[in-house]
This record gives C-alpha cells, structure tokens and sequence, in this order.
C-alpha cells in the first residue's frame, strides 16, 4: 500500500507515518502543504490512499480537496482533521471524500479506518463526531442549519455563496447569520467565526 499523509504538523506526520510503517506492505509518503502534495502525487506509482489535513496551507477547506482530485485523477482521498465536526465530514462524504479521519483517533483504529477505505468503503466516524459535537457548548447552543451556516462562516464565505452551498435563499441566510450572532453573543459575523474557531467547534 501507498500513502500520501499531507499535514502541516510535522509531530502529526511523523507520529502517524511511524505507525503506518510498522505495518508489512505499507509504505509511507509525507507533505506539509497541498502543493507539496500534488507535486508528490505526480511522482512514481499512483498512491492508494491520500489523506489531506483539512486547514493545512493551500487546502482552503474542502476545495483542496478538488484541486487533488483534478490533478492526481481518481485518486481516494481522505480529510484529516483536528477540528472534527459532523457537518463538516458530511460536507467532505458529500463532496467526494472516501472518508473524514479525526486527529484523536486512535493509532490502531486509524490503520482500520484508511484499510477499510482502500477496500472501497466511505469511513464516516459517526459515533465519535457526534459525541465531540455534544461535548462541545457551542454546539448545544444551534440547530443543525445554524451550525452548517456558522461552518460556512469560519470558511469567509459569503451570505450568496452560503445560499447556493445550501441550496436555500440569500435572505434566509442572513436570518440565520443574524440569529447566529444572537446567540454567540458575537458583534457580526466575523466575530461569529472567530468565537466557534476559539471554541474548536470547527
């Protein structure tokens, strides 16, 4: 097995690539940015599985994702992320992800989880982002809608881009932005965003 493991975090590249090469047949390949990433992915045999971290540079959310998949054709690719939420990874599942790997997985059952995507299958950790979303005060605070909104706004998009994203109308997104600020106690919608990053809802 190839792995492209692309992180910003060398502690988190080296931890895991370590672990992953304990493994017979499994062979390890590390970046630290997405177009270090894509520059390795043009190289040598094609990788069965690549795994990118979510806010690492260059990555611009989920559209590093794409940017990937352009360029290193049917690839699987997999997010990694520090900040796991369940809107999040539905977004990643929805968009083409062949599946969402939270941080604080442990060693072992990351190994399963990236075997079980090379096999084919879409990991989705249900039960473990549930249970950090629920730990979360923030999270207790908002509707589902809300918090998909409040996710889009942590990305710097726009009411319009959150409207078509969502498929909902321009003034229903501002409602909810509105409503967003309410509750976070938060000044506008930058603020919103700075308080759910704060946070580490997303």
């Amino acid at each position: 097995m190839r792995i492209l493991i692309a992180d910003q975090h060398d502690l988190v590249r080296d931890t895991i690539s370590a672990y992953l090469e304990n493994e017979n047949g499994v062979m390890v390949v590390t970046a630290g940015s997405l177009s270090e990433a894509i520059t390795l992915s043009a190289k040598g045999e094609p990788f069965d599985l690549i795994v990118l971290d979510h806010s690492m540079p260059g990555m611009r959310g989920l559209d590093g994702m794409q940017e990937m998949r352009d360029e290193c054709g049917g690839a699987k690719i997999a997010i990694l992320s520090g900040s796991a939420s369940t809107s999040m990874a539905r977004e990643a599942i929805d968009k083409g992800a062949a599946g969402f790997l939270p941080k604080t997985m442990a060693a072992q059952s990351l190994l399963h989880a990236m075997r079980f995507m090379m096999s084919g299958e879409i990991f989705f950790p249900v039960a473990h982002l549930d249970q950090r979303e629920q730990s979360n005060p923030l999270s207790q605070k908002l509707t589902k809608r809300e918090s998909q909104v409040l996710q889009r706004l942590c990305r710097g998009a726009s009411n319009k881009e959150i409207a078509i994203d969502l498929d909902l109308q321009e003034v229903t997104i501002k409602l909810h932005v509105r409503t967003l600020c309410r509750k976070l106690e938060a000044k506008n919608r930058t603020h919103a965003a700075m308080i759910a990053k704060e946070s580490g809802l997303f």
